[in-house]
């Protein structure tokens, strides 16, 4: 479903983008349908005294969903966010946000003025630092109670349409956990294993990229208000041609336990995460949502997987294939499309030939797989680290295409996509709202690049910069001991110039002093003769 912001600022911060405020989670405001909370710059609903924004009645788009998805008003994210509320504030120029108190993407400052562009790295060229700094600032996201959201553990209908809200308190970094296995979770039609299992709002039809795009921009966003360095930006990792899990190190991710094979290794802080959300079935049997209790750790066994779904991991080949394809989406626009970027991306269209309900998988789910575990459940998948950057580089090939073939806008589709799909549906689960379509446009206006997309100079640039930065770390220890050395070279160069001095004073030699009689001469003057490496011989 949803999960609430508090309306407290986070270490001095502006509050996050997406989700329920909690002054909205009152038994008050989800009676009244109603989510305007005031900024608190001006008190007004919205900034609306200084035209930030307004309070508006929500509209939701009325073209006809595909028929994966049969029923209607059975299921909470229908018509999304109107089950929940009818009214929300609508920010105006560069303000976003439940209150319209933050900037759009891409821009920064208290008037939302400064236009800025973050560059997001492949997780190899990250200096030893920068490396330390990501692991840190992850642990610290999944240690660290969000003080800005709540998660929900009951459906509408559960809390008697409002009156009994039904919410648990997650970290910072679990609240997206929260979030993909919401929006990715079958529908509960009533009592316990009835279920429909073929729904996804953010899966197997158009939305997946734009959806996963605005899913990393806000954990993105959150991740730099927690540690207060907005010079943060999501690694990727380039798995293309990939042996194994080049990430799979206690340095990064996490590598294997000696005494499990399934789990990670003692050395690594994600040994000891718990997951939440994973246990679908379990859901489905008992037909309730995810509490968001602790389920056990994290489970990962790259490599020993089921080798008749996924042989290897994609290939470069692959790759261009997938982008050759020019058309985003097509036919039904689910997991049979053929020849589509899309469906080929996700993985359910044959890398090498594009026709679509692949019988192996492969590109992006292809990974998942690969991880054979926690990564390898849909709605589980976000607990494992990995995760984030695995979709940054999923993210990076959604932007090569775009650039490759600048589609218009008109290219999303506009209807009988799956439900969740449509260009205009409201992205679930996201408060202040994101339409599918606004996302079907390149990173740059988002305020965001990949290093591997600069031109060759920049690229070169980006790839010895870690490098440089290390020598800028130990320089001055190459210094001192450049120094020291010398001081000690002309130290004992002083010595010897001493020595000799004494030694041309001294009326005796060290020769006359210690010489002996030579009893038997080696050779006699007239033998002598050139001493070279022959006559050594």
């Amino acid at each position: 479903m949803w999960a609430l912001i508090i309306t407290s600022f986070m270490l001095g911060f502006t509050p996050s983008y997406q989700q329920f405020p909690r002054l909205c989670a009152t038994s008050e405001a989800l009676r009244n349908k109603e989510c305007c909370p005031p900024w608190e710059g001006d008190g007004s609903a919205c900034g609306a005294n200084s035209g930030r924004g307004f309070c508006n009645d929500v509209e939701v788009t009325d073209q006809p969903n595909g028929q994966q998805y049969p029923f209607t008003g059975l299921d909470d994210r229908e018509k999304w966010p109107l089950v929940f509320y009818n009214r929300t504030c609508q920010c105006a120029g560069n303000f976003m946000g439940f209150s319209c108190a933050d900037c759009k993407f891409g821009y920064f400052g208290n008037n939302c003025n400064e236009r800025r562009e973050s560059l997001r790295r492949n997780i190899f060229h990250l200096s030893r630092a920068e490396r330390r700094k990501l692991v840190s600032y992850l642990n610290l996201a999944k240690h660290t109670v969000s003080r800005d959201y709540v998660v929900v553990t009951g459906t509408y209908q559960e809390m008697e349409n409002g009156s009994n809200p039904m919410f648990a308190d997650v970290s910072v970094y679990d609240v997206y956990v929260w979030m993909h296995y919401y929006v990715s979770r079958n529908a509960l039609l009533g009592g316990p294993g009835n279920v429909w299992t073929n729904v996804d709002f953010a899966h197997w039809a158009p939305a997946f990229l734009p959806w996963h795009r605005v899913y990393l921009l806000n954990w993105e966003h959150d991740i730099r208000k927690l540690t207060g360095d907005f010079n943060f930006t999501i690694p990727y990792w380039d798995w293309r041609d990939a042996q194994g899990c080049d990430v799979c190190t206690d340095e990064l991710m996490g590598d294997r336990s000696p005494q499990d094979p399934n789990l990670l290794s003692p050395g690594s802080v994600f040994s000891s995460w718990q997951v939440l959300c994973s246990q679908a079935e379990d859901y489905n049997a008992r037909g309730v949502l995810c509490d968001a209790s602790e389920e056990g750790p994290i489970r990962r066994n790259p490599g020993n997987h089921n080798r008749n779904l996924v042989q290897r991991l994609p290939t470069s080949a692959e790759v261009e294939f997938t982008l050759s394809l020019s058309d985003y989406d097509t036919g039904a626009m689910d997991r049979n499309a053929n020849m589509s970027f899309r469906n080929t991306m996700e993985g359910l269209g044959d890398p090498q030939t594009g026709l679509g309900n692949f019988s192996r998988i492969g590109m992006h789910a292809a990974l998942h797989v690969f991880m054979n575990g926690t990564m390898s459940s849909v709605q589980g998948s976000a607990n494992d680290p990995i995760f984030l950057l695995h979709h940054a580089f999923v993210d990076s090939l959604y932007e090569a295409w775009l650039r490759r073939y600048r589609p218009s806008p008109s290219q999303y589709p506009e209807a009988n996509a799956p439900i969740g799909h449509n260009a205009q549906y409201h992205m679930v689960p996201f408060l202040p709202l994101h339409r599918n379509r606004e996302y079907f446009l390149s990173s740059k206006d988002l305020g965001y690049e990949y290093s591997y997309l600069l031109d060759a100079n920049q690229r070169l640039s980006e790839s010895i910069r870690p490098f440089l930065e290390e020598l800028q770390g130990v320089w001055p220890w190459l210094l001192l001991a450049g120094f020291c050395g010398a001081i000690l070279v002309v130290a004992i160069a002083a010595a010897v110039l001493t020595a000799k001095r004494r030694y041309k004073e001294s009326p005796w030699s060290w020769r006359n002093t210690f010489s002996l009689p030579e009893t038997q001469p080696l050779i006699r003057s007239s033998e002598r003769v050139e001493n070279n490496y022959q006559t050594t011989m």
